[in-house]
């Protein structure tokens, strides 16, 4: 009896470890989830990325959780490329959450990689297509045969272009009429008005006015052109039409004034009994073909003996003043560039390197450097 149960124990403790051995022995194989994996957050219509947001979030991506039929770790890879067969990505991170937040600073560099700038003056876009695709895996192993690879998505990268800092348009105002040297012809070598160097808006012309009448253009062409209109200030493009004339009852000097910004104008009598005359005007400085060593000579308006002008000069940067009689016992000169008041012994002018008309008017001073535009 006692052998029974001898044996009878032996045969319950092998029965218990054979199955202890069994349960280790159970192996968990990964299965592909068969739904798969898939963005599930909503996308901008374009993601706007510039240097002075780099740490803000640009976008997090959200996907669904993948189930791999295994308690085993899943590890989700963010890939970002420049093209969508994602022969070269860049890891924008890993987790085991289904959500990852990618920087401006991250799309920044995807965006760059494929090409994209902000600079106006490149021929690169400044905007384009990024791809973006999540892929599961269980475990560490990104290499697995049941990684789940989500579709890829397309999003918009947008580089605002730098602004460019644009050349002021300065507007010049001509004379025109049969009371100024040109005569009713609107491209006649027509006398400009002295643009103020202050206040762009504000032009003045003292000289000579034969008795008639005259107009105003913005360039040598008919339109836009200024005038009167009930005796106030206008011009064509305001009034629908052309606008009346200035009209001048005696010959003689005056001071016209105009601000077409305030709409006003002046036209008052001047006195040039005073008026010094000079036999030659000449340009001369490092911005001009000779340097200091000789001058651009001036033509003097038969017009108006005050008036001298040279066109088409071509002019370098540097620097320039305007001298009476090929000698420097009368020069003019003045410190703003384009137009200005010049004064007898002045600084030099600035100039900047282009193809100019430039106008003088010794009794004035003034001076105005009309650039010519190639069409």
């Amino acid at each position: 009896m006692k052998k029974l149960s001898i044996l009878l124990l032996a045969f319950v403790a092998f029965s218990g470890i054979y199955s202890c051995s069994s349960d280790d022995d159970v192996v968990f194989t990964a299965q592909p989830d068969v739904k798969g994996i898939n963005f599930t957050n909503s996308f901008n219509a374009n993601y706007i990325l510039t240097p002075g947001t780099v740490t803000n979030v640009a976008e997090r991506f959200v996907w669904n959780t993948v189930n791999f039929e295994s308690p085993t770790n899943i590890t989700y890879e963010l890939q970002g490329s420049i093209d969508t067969d994602f022969t070269n990505f860049d890891v924008m991170g890993t987790t085991g959450d289904n959500s990852l937040a990618v920087t401006v600073q991250q799309m920044l560099n995807l965006a760059k990689d494929a090409g994209y700038d902000a600079d106006p003056n490149t021929e690169a876009a400044n905007s384009g297509a990024l791809f973006f695709r999540v892929i599961a895996y269980a475990g560490d192993n990104a290499g697995n045969s049941n990684a789940q690879n989500s579709e890829v998505k397309s999003v918009t990268a947008m580089l605002p272009e730098d602004a460019v800092e644009e050349e002021e348009t300065l507007k010049n105002l001509f004379l025109v009429g049969d009371a100024t040297a040109a005569g009713w012809n609107p491209n006649n070598n027509n006398t400009p008005l002295f643009r103020l160097a202050d206040n762009p808006n504000v032009y003045n012309y003292t000289g000579y006015f034969g008795a008639g009448e005259f107009k105003l253009l913005e360039v040598r062409d008919w339109q836009p052109q200024w005038g009167l209109d009930n005796g106030s200030l206008t011009n064509s493009d305001l009034l629908g039409g052309d606008p009346g004339s200035f009209l001048v009852s005696e010959a003689g000097y005056y001071t016209l004034i105009v601000d077409i910004d305030e709409m006003t104008y002046s036209f008052d009598p001047f006195d040039a009994s005073a008026a010094d005359t000079y036999n030659t005007i000449g340009a001369i400085g490092d911005a001009t073909a000779d340097g200091w060593d000789a001058d651009q000579d001036l033509t003097q308006s038969a017009f108006d003996a005050n008036i001298w002008y040279v066109t088409g000069i071509e002019l370098g940067d540097g620097e320039m003043k305007f001298r009476a009689n090929d000698a420097w016992d009368v020069d003019w000169g003045g410190d703003t560039a384009m137009s200005g008041v010049s004064s007898f012994g002045g600084p030099n002018i600035p100039v900047s390197a282009g193809t100019y008309d430039i106008w003088f008017n010794d009794i004035t001073r003034r001076y105005i450097f009309i650039p010519i535009v190639s069409e």
